[in-house]
């Protein structure tokens, strides 16, 4: 990209600031600058280019020292992320390095960030699914937290807009909790994947077995390539087939000629004026130099991550906002959600000994959920619901076999059993207690206070697990699968990575930090469109809706900027 400005004059000042580049800072990039506003982007960490930033991209196991596996060095940088299993020498460089980035668990809490140009969007799971207004109408039905200021119409049309430019494979069912949306091609289930579908749809009627909604190409689009089955996504995709801001919305961005990349900029604070009751730039630090420099512009979005924008706006303090910028309702920092994960069952398909299955799609399969709809089924147990993700495969069968030689390696050439899981995903209530505080006992390598994370999950998330477990080991054993197990691999927030919260929108803002544009209250100039925004977290993958939120703000900021409004 030819844009990248990382020695910047200290006195340029921007039609917008986009602080992170990450999912919604790569949408917030490219609606503004294609809406012809001189953009910089504020990235943490280094700039990582499509493709060529990508070094293990086409590694095996075996091109890696260790085979993939971190030194003990390594594991240090890492010793808090290392808990999910995910990080290895093919991610390691994607992830944040938490010696110099701590935070606190005052209960326990992971924390999972991704500190490059991309942020998680390298990393993500890449399950794509739009919001119903079962979930927007939520709070307000059930009591729990506050009232979203939108509904599933205003929504809509951006969902459709970012799924044409960044490309979902899926399939249209016609669910009411589960819009469908602009699809290209699904993917394909495998054998016993359509085996255990048409059995769990017989046996259960108005529960749909389908292949996931995934930001992946089946069909070239935009000069992308369409997936190749590789499932080595999180090391950089070289044929831009999944979704993410550095193969996607940031060279659109750029190719405006109206973005400046700024990397090794850690946001320290925004700067709000009182005489002018709004905010006029960001204060950063230099990562590498140390150096404090001040950028201005017109309008700021936040979307540096869900926790780590509303680290941002407590730390910006001002005779006019003491408890940081737009917390004149006290709820900056609370209300922290996530899904809970991890609970489910597996068991043992039989037959289909004679088929496999081409590739390694980077994809499961997906059952939406069933319980506590409008109309439908009702649970006395709890309130709100759960889906479940999975699939079905066969792996080998290494351990403990009972040969040497010749002998061995003709066994391990051949796959094992079919076997097939379920995992669920819940929705979690926004409680103000679940809380993140500045701790300016506890610096980072930079200076800067840290995160404190106070935050559980409570008798209704609790409640919800137990009736996945329940539900998963009757569905797959009605289903045809064998020698089921149900597992609880008991975990508390932050596993499944879909950090919520913590800076919501909503109507009034005596109970709200957001407006219904995603603008601070009392800082319109001020845009928060990543997970810090969410008033209540569904229980679907939140990321498809950030990016519909994130343009619809962009294009409300730009339209008020015209008008003179803000």
């Amino acid at each position: 990209m030819a844009n990248f400005n990382i020695d910047a004059q200290k006195d340029v000042t921007y039609d917008a600031i986009v602080i992170g580049s990450g999912i919604s800072g790569g949408w917030a990039a490219k609606e503004l600058c294609e809406k012809g506003l001189k953009t910089l982007v504020l990235e943490r960490g280094p700039i990582v280019e499509h493709v060529i930033d990508y070094p293990t991209m086409n590694l095996d196991p075996w091109d890696m020292e260790l085979r993939g596996g971190l030194t003990p060095e390594e594991q240090a940088k890492h010793y808090k992320t290392m808990r999910t299993g995910f990080v290895g020498k093919d991610t390691e460089h994607f992830w944040a390095n938490d010696e110099e980035n701590p935070y606190t668990e005052v209960k326990p809490f992971l924390w999972v960030r991704g500190h490059q140009m991309g942020g998680r969007s390298l990393l993500w799971g890449k399950q794509t699914y739009r919001w119903s207004d079962l979930d927007f109408a939520a709070n307000a039905k059930d009591g729990h937290g506050v009232d979203w200021p939108i509904r599933y119409k205003d929504i809509e049309p951006w969902y459709t807009y970012v799924e044409k430019f960044a490309g979902i494979s899926g399939e249209a069912i016609g669910l009411p909790q589960l819009p469908d949306s602009h699809f290209l091609p699904p993917m394909e289930l495998n054998c016993v994947e359509k085996s255990v579908k048409q059995r769990l749809e017989k046996n259960f009627p108005g529960r749909n077995l389908i292949i996931g909604r995934a930001a992946h190409l089946t069909v070239p689009l935009n000069g992308r390539g369409k997936c190749q089955n590789r499932n080595r996504c999180s090391r950089g995709c070289p044929y831009g087939a999944y979704f993410s801001s550095n193969a996607v919305t940031l060279p659109a961005a750029n190719a405006t000629g109206n973005l400046t990349i700024r990397p090794y900029s850690i946001v320290q604070s925004i700067v709000y004026d009182d005489k002018l009751g709004k905010a006029t730039g960001v204060r950063i630090i230099d990562a590498e130099t140390n150096e404090a420099i001040v950028y201005n512009a017109k309008i700021i979005f936040c979307n540096a991550s869900a926790l780590s924008s509303t680290q941002i706006l407590l730390n910006s303090t001002s005779s006019r906002f003491e408890n940081g910028l737009g917390n004149d309702s006290g709820e900056l920092g609370h209300n922290l959600m996530d899904h809970t994960y991890r609970i489910g069952a597996m068991g043992k398909v039989e037959g289909f000994e004679d088929k496999y299955y081409k590739g390694r799609r980077p994809n499961g399969i997906y059952i939406p959920r069933y319980v506590n709809l409008d109309g439908g089924p009702q649970s006395d147990k709890f309130v709100r619901g759960f889906g479940f993700q999975g699939g079905g495969g066969r792996g080998g069968h290494a351990a403990n076999l009972p040969a040497v030689g010749a002998d061995l390696k003709n066994q391990l050439v051949k796959p094992g059993p079919w076997e097939f899981f379920i995992t669920g995903f819940a929705e979690c209530l926004p409680y103000h207690e679940n809380k993140i505080s500045l701790n300016r006992d506890v610096l980072d390598k930079w200076g800067q206070p840290t995160l404190s994370i106070d935050a559980e999950f409570k008798e209704n998330e609790l409640a919800l697990n137990k009736q996945i477990q329940i539900d998963a080991v009757e569905m797959l054993e009605k289903s045809g699968v064998k020698d089921v197990v149900g597992f609880d691999n008991e975990h508390y927030p932050g596993f499944g990575i879909h950090e919520m919260g913590t800076a919501r929108m909503g109507r009034d803002p005596k109970t709200s930090v957001l407006n219904g544009f995603n603008q601070v209250h009392a800082a319109k100039n001020v845009f928060v469109t990543d997970g810090a925004c969410m008033t209540s977290s569904s229980c679907v993958n939140p990321s498809l809706t950030y990016m519909a939120i994130t343009a619809r703000a962009a294009d409300h900021a730009v339209t008020e900027l015209n008008k003179r409004n803000l």
